[in-house]
């Protein structure tokens, strides 16, 4: 019978009311810093091509030859807005990732996204570290992803040969022969380094990350070449990724089609790439600084829930 079904919402009331409560709060922070709520689409004609990032595909029944992606970030179309001369813009919107459910994941989730012209990605550390006091938060300590590494494990991952990582690795149960040095960096990261430096709900960002964790962030011109990019860390867990913004068009190209290849290598499903965004960049998108905070993680880290369907109202286990 219907009525046996759990039809309850998975979150208490309680918290469901702190979830709004902490909306209010980042869009009043906003407001003070004349920063511009914008709305963008969730589907698109193009999907994410990181090959470490899987976008959900659509059925369109109206168009069923072409397919259509549920973002997994609001980022493409919010610098599209920027190459348009909108200013600082923020959006809080939901997020769709392929990927299995857990204690910390849930394929559909809430983000907050905002960018910063004329921030660098050192100032934007700053700007996350007011928010977090802003809600109730420590201030957050700093360290490189070099100094992380030094300290827990005594080798520097931007110099460290693959052989290096992969013994690494391999103490730490990698079970893989793959020489993807992404992949084993951030294997190494999560099972040998956070849970050793970041233990306690202080909060952490963790900056200047290795050249192939670049993602869509700007690269120091010399050597080790490391990618302005900077990450929080509360408890161990992830919280928000933010970095200097890739303007050169030509460059994200090729990064595509680099992301692209190693798609296709890992037997992944390969997608078009976004003319539209690339179009936005060659029209020139000024000097910015952009980062991502999962929301649901946040409010698990304020209301010291250890899972995430305790924080949002429903899961696709009961919807």
């Amino acid at each position: 019978m219907t009525s046996e079904l759990s039809w309850r919402p998975t979150a208490s009331l309680e918290l469901i009311k702190q979830r709004a409560s902490l909306l209010q709060q980042i869009r009043s922070f906003m407001m003070r810093r004349h920063i511009l709520e914008v709305d963008t689409p969730v589907l698109s004609h193009y999907a994410n091509s990181d090959p470490y990032v899987e976008s959900m595909l659509t059925n369109n029944l109206a168009h069923k030859e072409v397919p259509l992606y549920l973002h997994t970030s609001p980022e493409f179309c919010m610098k599209r807005l920027l190459a348009a001369e909108l200013g600082s813009i923020y959006q809080i919107t939901h997020v769709f990732r392929d990927e299995d459910s857990g204690k910390r994941h849930n394929a559909e989730f809430s983000m907050l996204e905002w960018y910063r012209l004329e921030f660098d990605y050192y100032q934007l550390m700053d700007e996350l570290a007011e928010l977090l006091l802003d809600i109730g938060l420590p201030k957050p300590d700093k360290m490189s992803y070099a100094e992380v590494f030094l300290e827990s494990l005594r080798i520097d991952p931007h110099t460290a040969t693959l052989n290096q990582l992969q013994d690494i690795g391999g103490e730490y149960g990698w079970g893989s022969d793959s020489e993807d040095r992404h992949a084993l960096l951030d294997y190494i990261f999560s099972e040998a380094v956070i849970k050793k430096i970041n233990n306690e709900c202080q909060p952490l960002i963790i900056y200047d990350y290795p050249q192939c964790m670049a993602a869509l962030a700007t690269i120091k011109p010399e050597p080790p070449y490391i990618a302005e990019r900077f990450e929080l860390f509360i408890g161990g867990v992830e919280i928000a990724n933010g970095f200097n913004e890739l303007c050169d068009a030509n460059e994200q190209q090729q990064r595509f089609e680099t992301e692209l290849k190693t798609r296709k290598d890992k037997g992944l499903l390969e997608f078009p790439i976004d003319i539209n965004f690339l179009a936005a960049l060659e029209s020139g998108l000024p000097k910015t600084a952009g980062i991502a905070v999962g929301i649901d993680r946040l409010l698990m880290v304020l209301s010291g829930k250890d899972d995430i369907k305790e924080v949002i109202t429903f899961t696709l286990d009961n919807n």
